[in-house]
Parts: structure tokens; C-alpha cells; sequence
């Protein structure tokens, strides 16, 4: 499976927006420096996951973007087809039907879209929350 540049910082973005724990709008500026994408790009991509239904923007000096559902009813699957495209679409028209490789690439088309879609924005940003507090002895003397 190929992500292009866009696809991971849509990514990055709504899982920003998931892992924020205010209940205003997150400005373009801050999701841009603490995920570190081009904030014109962050622009483009918002604008975009908007027209898809993944974030609400709202105006003002006090405006920026939320999530439009909760980060528990959002997959990394949806985010990526709406971003992507169809991407079992495209690699099977790249591939021949008659080749022996045919059905092994069928199933790991299936094992990685099912992955995807069982993986919330929720669950990533719980998972990640754990591991950034993990205790990590300093051995500083």
C-alpha cells in the first residue's frame, strides 16, 4: 500500500484534532507546528477533510477546526480511501488475474484494509497517550 504525503498528514492532522482534549476549535497554526506540515498544505488537506465530513471549521479569532464525529467513529481506513481513492481498485487493475500471485495479493489486500478499519482515532491516541507515559528510568548520575 502506497500513502502519499497528503494521505499521512491527513492522518496526522485528525488524529491531532482527536488527542486534543479542549473543547474549542484547534487552530490550522498549532496542528501545523506540533505535526510539523507545511501550514498551506494543512490548509489544502483541512479543506478537503471538510468536504469529506471528517472535521467542521468554524471562523473567527476564536476559530479553527474540530472533528465532526467522535474520535471512536472515525477509522484510518475511511480517512485514507477518501484521501487515496480506492487503493485495492487501482493496485488490482496494475495486477494481472491470471498471475500466481493473484490470490496472495487479494489476501493482503483484505488482512490490510481490515486493519485499517479497525483502527480508530480513539484507539491511536489512547495507545499513544500510554506509551508517552511509560516510565523511562534516567540514569543520570
Amino acid at each position: 500500500m502506497n500513502i502519499s504525503v497528503k494521505g499521512e498528514y491527513a492522518l496526522q492532522a485528525i488524529f491531532d484534532l482527536a488527542c486534543s482534549t479542549r473543547p474549542e476549535p484547534v487552530k490550522i497554526a498549532e496542528i501545523a507546528r506540533r505535526q510539523k506540515i507545511p501550514q498551506k498544505f494543512l490548509e489544502l488537506i483541512l479543506a478537503s477533510l471538510k468536504q469529506g465530513g471528517f472535521v467542521e471549521s468554524r471562523r473567527g479569532a476564536e476559530g479553527g477546526y474540530l472533528l465532526a464525529r467522535r474520535p471512536d467513529q472515525l477509522s484510518v481506513g475511511e480517512v485514507l480511501r477518501f484521501i487515496e481513492g480506492r487503493q485495492e481498485e487501482k493496485s488490482r487493475q496494475r495486477r494481472q488475474a491470471d498471475s500466481p500471485f493473484a490470490d496472495v495479493w487479494e489476501r493482503a489486500d483484505r488482512a490490510v484494509n481490515e486493519v485499517l478499519e479497525s483502527a480508530t482515532f480513539a484507539q491511536l491516541a489512547r495507545e499513544w497517550a500510554d506509551k508517552q507515559t511509560q516510565f523511562i528510568p534516567n540514569w543520570d548520575i
